[in-house]
């Protein structure tokens, strides 16, 4: 009689014990299908914010004055008072480049030792109870590319805007638990722009190919 209870309990306890198994099983893929996704994206989301925060704070605390746009353009003019041809300053872009780049990779290595919340009730989408945050790492990976780059836009009768931008580039690893990524950064920041008065000129010359601004440390 007690072999047979035995016998009994025993059974019980592997049907507790596969049930368990294979609600484990169910859970696991469904996270990994449905919740791992989306805990992804938004943690790729507050990655790219903070990384772009940094950066940005960066190039306004090195440029503390607004550049001026006759320092980083030429400009010509005819007899006319008509523009005629336009000549990028590139010595400089690459002094500006090569300072804003060293800055950003020393302001993002300060940061890889600090964590950031990802809170869980977004990825399971709910509000009805509180679910705690997973801590987000964000890991610079060493490299910083700054170039130039231009950009022309009508504005008004007769005017066109020049605007010029800062591009930043860099790769960062973000990692949450059992999730590793690397990711690309690109910030454009604009750090000076004018209005030309009249057609823009043909002539216009920017960075030439061999001397764009791509600087990697």
């Amino acid at each position: 009689m007690n072999h047979l209870l035995y016998k009994i309990k025993r059974k019980k306890y592997l049907i507790w014990i596969v049930a368990l198994f294979a609600l484990s099983i169910y859970l696991l893929d469904y996270i990994d299908k449905n919740i791992r996704p989306t805990l992804v994206a938004i943690a790729e989301i507050r990655a790219k914010a903070v990384t772009t925060k940094t950066i940005n704070d960066t190039i306004k605390s090195k440029i503390k004055r607004d550049i001026n746009y006759n320092d980083l353009i030429f400009v010509k003019y005819n007899n006319e008072g008509r523009v005629t041809m336009m000549q990028a300053n590139t010595i400089l872009m690459n002094s500006i480049a090569a300072e804003v780049a060293l800055e950003v990779q020393e302001q993002l290595k300060n940061m890889s030792g600090s964590k950031v919340s990802v809170p869980l009730n977004n990825a399971f989408d709910t509000q009805i109870i509180r679910l705690p945050s997973v801590k987000l790492r964000i890991i610079p990976q060493g490299s910083v590319s700054v170039d130039f780059a231009t950009e022309f836009q009508e504005s008004g009768i007769n005017q066109t805007r020049h605007r010029i931008y800062l591009i930043v580039v860099t790769d960062i690893k973000m990692i949450i638990p059992l999730v590793s990524e690397n990711l690309k950064i690109t910030t454009n920041v604009p750090i000076a722009e004018t209005i030309i008065v009249g057609d823009v000129p043909e002539q216009y010359i920017s960075v030439p190919k061999e001397d764009i601004i791509h600087i990697i440390r």
